[in-house]
C-alpha cells in the first residue's frame, strides 16, 4: 500500500479515488502515479539538454539486456528482475540549492509526489560545502511503481570565506523564486483537499518541471562568477544561475564495470575508477560512476556601463549506479573501517582498485554469512514447502534459522535505497572540475538541516529494520498457526 502523505493518496497507480467535495467528486491520482509522470518528464527534457546522455542510457540498456539473458541473478542482481523496461528507468536524479526557503518549497513539492526526506549526508567533512537528503518514497510498493528519488543538496554559505562574497551571495539567492506560483499553488491545493486530480496532476508536472530545467542566462557578471568559481565550483553553480537546473540523472545497470568498459570503448569521458565498495559476488550497498561534466554556454550579465558576455559553466553530467543489498549499522561500520584503510593509502587508478578488491576480502561474500553476522537487512517469506505445511494446519515451533535451514522460510536480501557521503562526494568533486579540498572545519550538524528541512528526516536504518522485522514475524507467525 502506498505510504500516505494526504488522507486520499493509498491507493494503487491504476486507481484514482473519488474525493467528495460540496456536490462534486473529486478524483485523485496517486502520489505514485505524480511521481512517474514527472520521472518519465525528467528523463525526456534531460535527454534533450545533454544529448550524451542518451547515448549513456542506450549502453545501459544493452548491457541490463545482456545480463538478464544469461542470468536474471547475476553480477549483483539483489531481486529478480519482472519487467526490464521498468528496471531501465532512471531511479534518482539531484539538485542543489541555496537556501532554507527554497529547500521547504522543495519538500512540500516532493510530497505531493510520495516522497520523503530520508538520511543525511554531511558533504562539508570531504571538502564540498553542502548538507544533503534523499526524497523518496518509503514503502516497496511505491519503489516497485517509480523508484524516483532527488538527492537533494543544500549550500553552506557560512563555508564561504570571502565575507563579501558570501553576503553577495545571500543577497542573489534571497532574491530568487525557484518554484512557480502555480506550482504552489497546487501545492496547496493537494495538501488542503487531499491530492490532485489527473488534470491537476499533468499541470503539476508540467510547472514543476521547470524549476529542473537548464537556463544558460547567468545572474551575475563574469567577474561574480569568477569569484564564485574560486570559493568553490559548487557555489558558482548553485549561486549564479535562475533556479537549481538537475545536474544529473542516472539509471541502473546490473553490471557497472561493463558500463564502465563501453564508455571508455565509445570514447566517452567516464570516472577513472568506480565509487563505492569493490566488485563482489554479492553486492553491497552502492556503486555510481559518471562520465564528466559537459562545458555548457552561459550568458552573463552586463557590468556597470559595459555589456554582458559569454562564458561556459561545467556542471552537468551522466551517471549510472548498481545498487546492492542494504547494510545494517553494524555493517556499514565494518564497511567504513574497510574503506578508510583504502583512501589512507592515497592510490589511483588501477592501483586504488587492486587495493579495494584486496582490503574488503575481510568483507563476508556470502548470504547466509552476511544474515547471521547481523551485518545485512532481509526479509522473509514462506517457500513453497512452507505454504503447504500452513494449508496442512501443520503449526511449527517456528525458529527463523531452523525453518530456513529446513526450506520452510526464505531469507532475500534487502535492496539498498539510499546514498552513500563519500561516493556522492567522489562524484560532485569528479564533475566539478576540482582538485579533492580538505574538509571543512566547523561542518553542518544533522539538527542544523533538519531545522532548515523544517521536520526530521527519515532513519533508513529503521526503515529498514521495520521491514525486516515485519516480514519476519509474519512469517513465523504463518507457521506457527498465531496471527501476526
Amino acid at each position: 500500500m502506498t505510504q500516505g502523505i494526504f488522507a486520499a493518496d493509498a491507493v494503487s497507480v491504476r486507481n484514482s479515488v473519488p474525493v467528495r467535495q460540496g456536490k462534486s467528486m473529486r478524483h485523485h491520482v496517486s502520489p505514485d502515479q505524480i511521481r512517474a509522470k514527472f520521472s518519465d518528464a525528467l528523463s525526456t527534457m534531460y535527454k534533450q539538454e545533454v544529448p550524451l546522455y542518451a547515448d549513456l542510457l542506450e549502453i545501459v540498456q544493452d548491457v541490463n539486456k545482456k545480463v538478464v539473458a544469461r542470468d536474471q541473478n547475476a553480477r549483483g542482481c539483489v531481486a529478480p528482475i519482472i519487467d526490464l523496461d521498468d528496471y531501465n528507468c532512471e531511479p534518482h536524479g539531484a539538485i542543489r540549492l541555496g537556501t532554507e526557503a527554497e529547500l521547504v518549497a522543495l519538500r512540500r513539492v516532493f510530497r505531493v509526489m510520495g516522497m520523503v526526506a530520508v538520511g543525511y549526508y554531511d558533504l562539508a567533512v570531504a571538502g564540498v560545502p553542502v548538507h544533503s537528503t534523499a526524497f523518496r518514497p518509503i514503502d516497496q510498493a511505491s519503489l516497485d511503481i517509480s523508484p524516483l528519488r532527488i538527492f537533494t543538496s543544500l549550500l553552506r554559505l557560512d563555508l564561504i570565506e570571502d565575507a563579501a562574497l558570501r553576503n553577495q551571495a545571500a543577497e542573489l539567492l534571497a532574491s530568487r523564486t525557484i518554484v512557480s506560483a502555480g506550482a504552489m499553488d497546487l501545492v496547496a491545493l493537494a495538501e488542503t483537499s487531499g491530492g490532485l486530480t489527473e488534470a491537476e496532476a499533468d499541470l503539476f508536472v508540467a510547472q514543476v518541471i521547470e524549476t529542473f530545467r537548464w537556463h544558460d542566462a547567468a545572474r551575475v557578471t563574469a567577474e561574480t562568477y569568477d569569484r564564485l568559481i574560486a570559493a568553490h565550483r559548487l557555489v558558482a553553480d548553485v549561486v549564479a544561475f535562475k533556479g537549481p537546473h538537475i545536474n544529473h540523472l542516472t539509471p541502473r545497470t546490473l553490471d557497472i564495470d561493463a558500463v564502465q568498459a563501453e564508455m571508455v570503448r565509445r570514447g566517452i569521458r567516464a570516472k577513472a575508477t568506480v565509487e563505492g565498495p569493490p566488485r563482489r559476488k554479492h553486492a553491497i550497498l552502492l556503486r555510481q560512476t559518471s562520465f564528466q561534466a559537459l562545458s555548457e554556454g552561459i550568458r552573463f550579465v552586463a557590468d556597470a556601463g559595459g555589456e554582458g558576455s559569454l562564458g561556459a559553466h561545467t556542471a552537468r553530467f551522466g551517471e549510472v549506479e548498481q545498487r546492492g543489498i542494504a547494510l545494517t549499522p553494524k555493517g556499514h561500520a565494518l564497511y567504513d573501517t574497510l574503506l578508510a584503510q583504502v583512501r589512507v593509502s592515497g592510490l589511483t587508478g588501477e592501483a586504488y582498485v587492486d587495493r579495494l578488491e584486496t582490503v574488503f576480502a575481510q568483507f563476508p561474500d556470502d548470504l547466509d554469512r552476511l544474515r547471521k553476522d547481523g551485518l545485512a537487512y532481509f526479509r522473509y517469506e514462506l517457500t513453497a514447502k512452507g505454504e503447504l505445511a500452513v494449508a496442512a494446519r501443520f503449526a511449527l515451533d517456528a525458529d527463523l534459522d531452523a525453518c530456513i535451514a529446513e526450506g520452510l522460510i526464505s531469507a532475500i536480501p534487502l535492496v539498498y535505497e539510499d546514498f552513500l557521503p563519500v561516493s556522492a562526494a567522489g562524484i560532485f568533486q569528479s564533475n566539478l572540475g576540482d582538485a579533492v579540498r580538505s574538509a571543512y572545519q566547523g561542518h553542518a550538524s544533522q539538527a542544523d538541516f533538519e531545522h532548515a528541512l523544517g521536520e526530521p528526516v527519515r532513519d533508513p536504518f529503521e526503515l529498514y529494520a521495520s521491514v525486516e522485522a515485519a516480514s519476519r514475524d509474519s512469517a513465523i507467525a504463518e507457521l506457527s498457526g498465531v496471527p501476526a
